[in-house]
């Protein structure tokens, strides 16, 4: 590696300095406030924070490490000893850094136009400005949605990144046995792609190790999910859905330690419920609402808008896309059924994925099976302004709210910048149709 280059790896990483920095903060207050919840959010943050120190150690050492993304069977990565960073991870997680505005309006400054999703918009301004870790290879996303591939784009022409080899499972359209089986057999070509660029080797038996470790996380998780069934939910959207998700596929797919924080996620539920609490213990306050946020949560502006729409409205998000569990537990018997199970669960269960990947019967089913087993009286379609796979499909959600006798709100927003449709204007669409449904 020459001296330019080593350079260019150091400077990506000093961003995701910064980004450990700040979640070390949050860990350090957590870590002296008292209570089961506070060492639940504590867990969570050793566990990211170790994820991050680590891709930080592979770049200052010169260790092979990947970019790629949840739907990729991270078990894979874990079992083949092999750290990976999300590409798309900076929106999601550093969503309340103080300078996520500055990093949208200077993927704007650089030409990128603002119809194109801020989640893919701000990684291609990483990529462009040097802030992101040059991985040793790229697991690259042909799925849900046509604006992914605009990073293999960018990483192709980067100075940085072009010499960074990109592999793209194949995703079929469809969501039959013969579409699994093809996509098992883009993991094992997956495989052998990171096998080739990163010199480590998968052992079938430590895979099998991994995935009975993540048959026991997704385990607890539903029976976790179990629980928010309760009247009142135990929780709301500050904990259940986007963690529970982060935790089982964001990191370390297949941990010990993720498992633990799950057995504890499972243990603060139960104790709101033996006590009576709901999603807000604040005097006098009352679960009046059961919302479905169907869609991520909207990470740029989460702060200034849940915490009003619980405290005016009594209106708890019980659901949301990221925290529902369909996934397929995996068959650790053999290397064929250990593939096939890996192939539905990331083909056909992962959240967004699942939704947006095949036919609109994906998300009307979804709603109408939620909407059921949460006693749910709202579905809220944010529609995020990259999601336009979703806006083809509003029609069909709200009729099929009509036909479930349920009110389906459509807002119009961008889930990671505030300025795109502002939170007083949300506040006001989500105060006139509470009211207009007679719910406020």
């Amino acid at each position: 590696m020459t001296t330019d280059m080593r350079a260019m790896k150091l400077k990506g990483v000093e961003r995701y300095k910064q980004e450990r920095d700040w979640f070390q903060m949050g860990l350090n207050a957590c870590r002296v406030m008292p209570g089961e919840e506070f060492k639940l959010q504590a867990q969570l943050l050793e566990i990211l924070l170790d994820s991050k120190q680590v891709v930080v150690d592979c770049v200052e050492n010169d260790e092979p490490f990947i970019g790629g993304y949840f739907c990729n069977a991270p078990e894979l990565f874990h079992a083949m000893n092999l750290p990976w960073f999300m590409l798309m991870e900076t929106p999601f997680l550093a969503a309340t850094a103080p300078y996520l505005l500055a990093d949208i309006e200077g993927s704007e400054e650089m030409g990128l136009g603002t119809d194109l999703c801020t989640a893919i918009r701000l990684p291609i301004y990483y990529i462009e400005k040097g802030l992101m870790p040059v991985p040793t290879c790229v697991l690259g996303l042909l799925y849900p949605c046509d604006g992914a591939p605009m990073l293999h784009q960018v990483i192709e022409h980067n100075k940085s990144w072009k010499d960074v080899p990109i592999y793209c499972a194949d995703p079929p359209y469809t969501s039959d046995e013969r579409a699994i089986e093809y996509f098992a057999e883009e993991l094992k070509r997956m495989t052998k792609f990171l096998e080739q660029h990163t010199g480590r080797t998968l052992d079938l038996e430590r895979l099998k190790t991994v995935c009975e470790e993540s048959n026991r996380t997704y385990t607890i998780w539903q029976d976790y999910n179990e629980l928010r069934r309760h009247v009142p939910s135990p929780h709301g959207w500050e904990i259940g859905g986007a963690q529970a998700f982060a935790i089982s596929q964001c990191f370390v797919a297949g941990d010990p330690k993720c498992t633990a924080w799950f057995e504890q996620l499972y243990r603060v539920g139960q104790m709101r419920i033996e006590r009576g609490a709901g999603a807000s213990e604040a005097p006098g306050w009352k679960e009046k609402i059961r919302l479905f946020w169907f869609d991520i949560m909207p990470y740029g502006w989460i702060f200034e808008f849940m915490p009003w729409l619980e405290s005016t409205f009594g209106a708890v998000i019980v659901m949301d896309m990221f925290g529902n569990f369909p996934y397929t537990l995996i068959d650790t018997a053999s290397e064929e059924t250990i593939f096939h199970d890996l192939a539905k669960r990331n083909l056909i269960d992962s959240p967004m994925i699942r939704q947006a990947r095949g036919t609109a019967e994906n998300f009307s089913n979804d709603i109408r099976r939620i909407v059921e087993d949460y006693k749910i009286d709202v579905v809220i379609w944010p529609g995020h302004m990259g999601h336009k796979d979703g806006a083809a499909t509003i029609g069909i959600m709200r009729d099929t709210c009509r036909e479930i006798g349920v009110p389906f709100l459509h807002i119009g927003l961008d889930l990671f910048d505030k300025r795109y449709t502002s939170i007083d204007e949300v506040k006001e669409r989500v105060t006139d149709f509470f009211k207009g449904m007679g719910l406020a």
